[in-house]
């Protein structure tokens, strides 16, 4: 029979093998959880051979073993979706609750035999995993990565939850009748088909999770400086186009400034290039800190970083790039020689409505050429050095 019980768990164990394999070639990218993953596959496969040698094999191996085995599979699944999203892998009530179910199957097995009491304990167990499962997938999903793959686990975690609520229900109730697990009734094959494929289903969920934190390690490389964890120069440009985009015909005025470190070659010299590190992301770490969430900050390069951010007026943001000089300025860096203080030297200008940012961070640069020029350890305003030089006249 295409449909049978054992064919159901001959498929299953074929998938679980696909799983570990997938699961398996990503063991070098440390994913939290993962190894979980990995073993609750190969728990449950030895679970669903054992559940296949009903009727061949006394009951302690084929009902309690087995039943046992596959409720602590479901179990390392959802620490190991606890450990991929940060939190604490098991709570001993869970422990508990598993060796409350094994007393439950051993007592209707051996003492009073009754195999509707001890599928409905079996199916409340899971439910509770496979539901927990999905609470914690739709709650815990990082807000600025793609749904779908969250949405997935949520979704078939929710259905075998729900699956093996009705079973449960069905069963304890008395609904049903039947002698032994594998009997090939149409009823029992659906229960059973939706209870066995569903961890082969949250298997996959799992693969998606994993690929999509490595997509998400992937990005941050592209995106965010190792270094300093600010914005890497493509990606700060790309911010920067889309939110002069998006406050296009607004009335908002945007402004940039190009910032950069003073004598920092002197430092490297000194100090060496370790210290010459710890410089930068500490100076990194002072301005992020003193920025807004709505101001975009990246290293374009070296010592060289810029912001892009809105302010009411020029002396606005004038004022505000030169309360960072100042936060940088008093702030300690601790490297290997003791503590070293470090200034920058910073040039502002103003988008223009549609100009190329190009053109903008010329001005920028060519302010914070003048700042260099005029001692260090200050901020220059493009649009004062205009003024400078019509106030000066032709020679």
């Amino acid at each position: 029979m295409l449909f049978s019980p054992v064919s159901i768990l001959a498929v299953t164990v074929l998938s679980g093998l696909m799983s570990m394999a997938v699961l398996g070639s990503l063991r070098s990218a440390a994913i939290p959880g993962l190894t979980y993953w990995i073993g609750a596959n190969a728990v449950s496969i030895v679970s669903f051979v054992l559940f296949a040698m009903q009727g061949h094999a006394p009951r302690g191996i084929a009902i309690l073993c087995a039943n046992g085995l596959l409720a602590y599979a479901v179990l390392l699944v959802l620490h190991g979706c606890r450990l991929f999203f940060g939190q604490r892998r098991a709570w001993w009530p869970e422990y508990a609750a598993l060796g409350v179910m094994m007393l439950a199957i051993a007592y209707w097995t051996y003492d009073t035999p009754d195999i509707f009491v001890r599928i409905a304990a079996v199916s409340a167990f899971h439910a509770y995993i496979y539901v927990a499962v999905g609470w914690l997938a739709y709650r815990a999903r990082p807000p600025q990565r793609p749904k779908y793959t969250y949405r997935f686990v949520t979704v078939v975690a929710f259905l075998g939850g729900a699956g093996h609520a009705v079973r449960g229900l069905t069963y304890g109730l008395g609904l049903i009748r039947q002698h032994a697990l594998l009997e090939a009734t149409p009823l029992n094959v659906a229960f059973l088909g939706l209870g066995i494929l569903m961890l082969p289903c949250l298997s996959i969920g799992m693969v998606m999770l994993a690929h999509d934190r490595m997509a998400e390690r992937l990005e941050r490389l592209a995106n965010v400086d190792e270094l300093t964890s600010a914005l890497a120069r493509r990606a700060f440009l790309a911010q920067a186009q889309a939110m002069a985009k998006a406050v296009k015909g607004m009335k908002k005025r945007l402004f940039m400034a190009i910032v950069d470190i003073d004598h920092f070659k002197a430092i490297n010299d000194k100090h060496g290039h370790a210290s010459g590190d710890l410089v930068l992301a500490h100076f990194a770490s002072v301005v992020a800190y003193n920025l807004r969430s709505s101001d975009i900050f990246g290293r374009l390069g070296g010592e060289e970083f810029a912001v892009f951010f809105p302010a009411d007026e020029g002396e606005q943001a004038a004022g505000m790039i030169d309360r960072l000089r100042v936060g940088v300025s008093v702030s300690r860096c601790k490297v290997a020689a003791g503590e070293l203080s470090c200034t920058f030297s910073a040039g502002v200008d103003e988008y223009r409505d549609g100009e190329p940012l190009a053109d903008l961070m010329a001005r920028a640069d060519h302010a914070l050429y003048a700042a260099k020029s005029q001692g260090r350890n200050r901020v220059a305003a493009a649009w004062s050095l205009d003024l400078e030089a019509e106030s000066a006249g032709p020679l």
